[in-house]
């Protein structure tokens, strides 16, 4: 077994392929890439048979390139790790966290992969799976892959869909979820599982139910309930986390209640009671030295007596004119005597 661990700090239960099994597969890929490149290239010599040395030359090499890299990138990328040789023996290429290889895992394998296999007439790869605990050569070390069993005898899960669960099955676990502790489960075990329901679309099926069982065993012998017998261990696993997330979610509703009745009781601030203001004591006023008031000091200035406002003098009216006597005008002008 091979001590992969995912980003999750979930150790693989994988069975790595050495040395013996992994040349065979790659022989069987190289004899059907081999015999495909001559029955092509002889068909083209015939068909192009007025072509110069140096066009046969080049059209040769793009067979080569073609056949020996090219066609082993699309077949390993669109059987998801699975070349001609590697089905015959039950082998698989994987990423290390156990997901399936992508299009660039197998271009770096197919690309360093011609180098140590064909152009070093594969001795590199010898070597360095030789002395590798999980049997990877160079190709593997610069892609982040790893080859492994699928077929491993007495180990092994289903590839295909299950059927239906029983609507009773579901009814008698659900009525069991609520009286099981959930308090001796420790939370890296929760994100495990977690981790795991997040992402089982992307590990290999064989692969996702190992974990899943591995995780259900553990979770099992926490809680202290076994798994109901005909259930899937990742539909076990969903159905104990959607218990506890509905847990959380009742005790924080209750703290939030507790919360809110707590505010409302207690007195807002805006509405307490202010204590009274202390009483100011009066000010005695101060008696006048030189005949001004003195101001006293933190109040304001006494402000002057306004004066009475002048009466206008009553105009002098003119004396009344004498009967006896015309009056006399002053113009200027002096009678005769």
């Amino acid at each position: 077994m091979s001590d992969l661990v995912t980003g999750e700090a979930v150790v693989l239960d994988l069975q790595t392929a050495k040395l013996p099994s992994r040349a065979l597969a790659i022989v069987l890929d190289l004899l059907v890439e081999f015999a495909a490149l001559f029955i092509v290239s002889l068909v083209l010599s015939v068909a192009l048979i007025d072509l110069d040395g140096a066009a046969a030359a080049a059209t040769l090499l793009g067979l080569t390139v073609f056949f020996l890299v090219a066609v082993p990138v699309m077949v390993e990328t669109l059987s998801h790790g699975r070349s001609l040789g590697k089905a015959a023996l039950g082998l698989r290429v994987v990423r290390t966290d156990g997901g399936p290889v992508r299009f660039r895992h197998s271009l770096v394998r197919g690309l360093v992969g011609f180098i140590e296999l064909i152009a070093v007439t594969g001795s590199a790869a010898v070597i360095t799976s030789a002395v590798n605990s999980d049997g990877k050569r160079l190709g593997d070390i610069f892609a982040g892959t790893v080859v492994v069993r699928e077929r491993t005898p007495g180990v092994g899960g289903p590839t295909t869909p299950l059927p239906p669960v029983h609507p009773q099955l579901l009814h008698d676990m659900g009525r069991e979820l609520v009286a099981m502790d959930l308090s001796a489960v420790p939370e890296p075990l929760w994100l495990a599982v977690r981790r795991l329901l997040g992402r089982i679309g992307q590990l290999e099926p064989s692969v996702a139910f190992r974990m899943a069982v591995g995780l259900a065993e553990d979770l099992s012998a926490r809680i202290g309930h076994p798994t109901p017998p005909g259930l899937h261990p990742v539909a076990y696993l969903g159905a104990v986390l959607t218990e506890r997330q509905r847990r959380e979610w009742m005790r924080a509703q209750q703290r939030f209640a507790a919360q809110a009745a707590v505010q409302m009781t207690a007195p807002h601030p805006a509405t307490a009671p202010t204590a009274p203001a202390a009483p100011v004591a009066p000010v005695a006023p101060v008696a006048p030295v030189d005949g001004r008031p003195h101001r006293v000091l933190g109040m304001p200035a006494p402000e002057a007596p306004l004066a009475p406002a002048p009466v206008p003098a009553a105009p002098m009216s003119a004396p009344a004119p004498s009967l006896d006597k015309p009056a006399v005008t002053d113009t200027g002008f002096a009678p005769p005597a």
